[in-house]
């Protein structure tokens, strides 16, 4: 089997092209381990958390907004970006799960930590079930304007295989919540 230390990709400079509220874009040049440089584009992004809220009935709360990147209306867990270098990840879900769906979750547990796109970005988002769920008021972002649906976490890992829900945190995490609560 190969060894790491024959794959990696050693960074010899880094330029900043572009510094922004959300994301960073910096064009590398990086030592191939057969020793030639190859240009790289990396998107630096602070990272982020998301939350599958499922209540006592076994209904998870999605979103609905729409994402002007790709053009397309999207079902997504809430979500939200970490507002700073070392934000407590926990800390952003409750926030973003109480902007976006008003409620407050008594039990908490880490799914995973996934790197969404490695091939150009560092970001990395922290996937949370959320459970013994109270209801609240919402407050969303001033520029957020969302949509909010609870059905049955069953009927949701459905749309995944239907194509109607294809965000890939919200798949991966919704499918991690399956197992957890199983």
């Amino acid at each position: 089997m190969i060894k790491d230390e024959q794959l990696i990709e050693i960074p010899k400079t880094k330029e900043r092209l572009y510094t922004g509220a959300i994301l960073n874009l910096e064009k590398w040049q990086v030592t191939l381990p057969n020793g030639k440089l190859a240009p790289r584009e990396i998107v630096l992004h602070g990272g982020a958390a998301a939350i599958v809220p499922v209540d006592e009935r076994g209904h998870v709360t999605l979103v609905r907004q729409y994402r002007a990147a790709i053009g397309e209306f999207t079902w997504e867990i809430p979500a939200g970006k970490l507002d700073s270098p070392g934000e407590d990840p926990l800390s952003c879900a409750k926030r973003e799960l109480a902007e976006e769906t008003g409620f407050t979750a008594a039990s908490w547990r880490l799914l995973c930590n996934m790197v969404s796109t490695p091939g150009f970005s560092n970001e990395r988002i922290h996937l949370y079930l959320a459970t013994d769920l109270t209801g609240g008021q919402t407050h969303p972002d001033q520029d957020e304007f969302i949509a909010t649906l609870s059905l049955p976490l069953d009927e949701a890992i459905g749309w995944v295989t239907q194509g109607k829900l294809f965000d890939a945190k919200t798949c991966l995490a919704l499918l991690l919540a399956k197992q957890v609560l199983v």
